[in-house]
């Protein structure tokens, strides 16, 4: 679709991810007596205490950091720890501090010039969920009964096999029936209210569940209409073609992208145990056996989809519903940090689940939503120093961002790329191998002979010679960048 157009921001965002109860807690909200110690490890039901008002007191952690868009886990009242079981799509958590604080960071956080963007769970609500709760207390007498797909009587919302459709069997989630224009109405009036209170965007759960286009393309226009800069991005993690033809989506979460560099960055050295239990269930077929195979894999990405989705993907090393990279990658500092370099000279939006730019580890849930520590006698401070660097780097250099990216090499655990916009040109090169590399990448047509690139993350600089970088000595699991002036 020609005029497929994403929000330009996005083009240019670094998000942060936030998980609410583990991110920050503040003084300022009513706690719960009965809540986990902040440093124990986390359990799937406990409660830590995290607010909404623990996040504004953190935001110049991340304004300093250098991330310019938040998306946030779901915040609406909840029965769960992690609040994708919504009771009201209307009222932030209380434990979070309500929609009082919510309304103090989405202001605060403007501020600063950072987007927010939060968490649509439309597939299914919760048992707590009122026309759900209304069918419990009223039975076959219930208004609501079509806004769910009710199968017998009485519920059996605390049985192992519930009498109604529900996400995954679970019976504490109920699916809604979109079918019913109430209930897609009631819908679109969620997403249309949270933008309309000045959000920036919407990252949907679940969406290819609701398998119904004419759905999305009105929560698209509905959206759009409301704020046509609001960002819509979904939890996809296969092909996406279907949703990012220009009427549903802008982007998506980029899982192929994670498997990617998982598999390719990870090599032998992955924990084989978190690795086999995301691979085989979500990406079995996915063979990259070296580094020609990565380049062709990373490449054929950008060109699956329309360049206007290609910038505003959300590109992730992982999340809330994967192991931590790091933990991923067996400890392994040096691979986190490639992966990290690779991540910020990637088309796409970089997302950093938080903690990560402090080596925080972690494997499966509930391992992998961990407390933030917030004392920094904890943090891994040459972890945090690349961050900020790279992050610096991505926003210093439009090329990065939205330049065209071309793979000019890709032999022995080496993969070298060009990131170019007009006169500016960015090279790139990365060795995933445990040796020192001598490398010359052929940039004829590219560069001038002559020509100077500078070294970005570090002194000195290399000259074309010939139509040739010569002489690139790379040493084990570290990269470059050098730009051209």
């Amino acid at each position: 679709m020609n005029s497929f157009i994403t929000p330009e921001w996005v083009h240019h965002a670094i998000f942060y991810q936030i998980f609410p109860d583990r991110f920050a807690k503040s003084k300022k909200v009513l706690k719960s007596n009965n809540l986990e110690n902040w440093d124990s490890a986390p359990s799937s039901y406990g409660y830590k205490g995290g607010d909404l008002l623990g996040v504004v007191e953190k935001l110049d952690y991340l304004q300093d950091l250098g991330v310019n868009a938040l998306y946030f886990n779901p915040i609406f009242q909840s029965a769960c720890n992690h609040r994708y079981h919504t009771h009201d799509y209307f009222q932030v958590d209380p434990m979070l501090g309500g929609n009082k604080a919510f309304k103090k960071l989405l202001r605060e956080a403007h501020k600063r010039n950072m987007r927010v963007v939060l968490d649509g769970v439309f597939n299914h609500a919760s048992r707590g969920f009122f026309q759900f709760n209304d069918i419990l207390e009223n039975d076959q007498k219930s208004a609501y009964l079509d806004w769910f797909d009710i199968r017998g009587f009485p519920l059996n919302a605390y049985h192992a096999e519930p009498n109604y459709r529900c996400w995954w069997g679970i019976p504490a989630l109920p699916e809604f029936n979109t079918d019913n224009p109430q209930v897609r109405d009631y819908i679109f009036s969620v997403a249309k209210y949270w933008v309309d209170e000045g959000i920036d965007g919407w990252r949907l759960d679940v969406p290819y569940e609701i398998d119904d286009d004419a759905f999305w393309q009105e929560f698209r226009q509905v959206v759009k209409k409301a704020n046509p800069d609001a960002y819509i991005t979904g939890e996809i993690a296969q092909d996406a073609s279907r949703w990012l033809a220009g009427d549903q989506f802008d982007a998506v979460m980029n899982y192929l992208l994670t498997y990617g560099i998982w598999i390719y960055f990870g090599g032998d050295e992955v924990n084989q145990e978190l690795f086999g239990h995301w691979i085989s269930a979500h990406a079995p077929d996915l063979r990259i056996r070296n580094v020609q195979d990565f380049a062709v894999y990373v490449q054929e990405l950008l060109e699956k989809y329309p360049r206007a989705a290609v910038l505003a993907q959300m590109n992730l090393l992982d999340s809330h519903d994967t192991a931590r990279c790091l933990s991923l990658l067996n400890g392994h500092k040096d691979l986190m940090l490639l992966a990290v370099l690779f991540l910020m000279t990637y088309p796409g939006a970089p997302s950093i689940y938080y903690g990560d730019e402090i080596g925080l580890d972690g494997g499966n849930d509930p391992d992998c939503r961990k407390a933030f520590p917030w004392d920094n006698r904890q943090w891994d401070s040459q972890m945090l120093g690349f961050y900020q660097r790279t992050i610096s780097m991505r926003k210093a250099y439009p090329a990065l961002r939205d330049g065209d990216f071309k793979v000019l090499y890709a032999q022995d655990d080496v993969i070298g790329y060009l990131r170019s916009k007009g006169e500016e040109k960015l090279l790139v090169v990365l060795n995933r191998s445990r040796e020192t590399r001598h490398v010359a990448i052929d940039v004829q047509g590219l560069l001038p002979d002559g020509g100077v690139l500078q070294h970005v993350l570090a002194n000195g600089e290399l000259v074309v010679q010939g139509g040739f970088v010569r002489d690139l000595v790379i040493p084990p699991v570290s990269g470059i960048v050098a730009r051209s002036w």
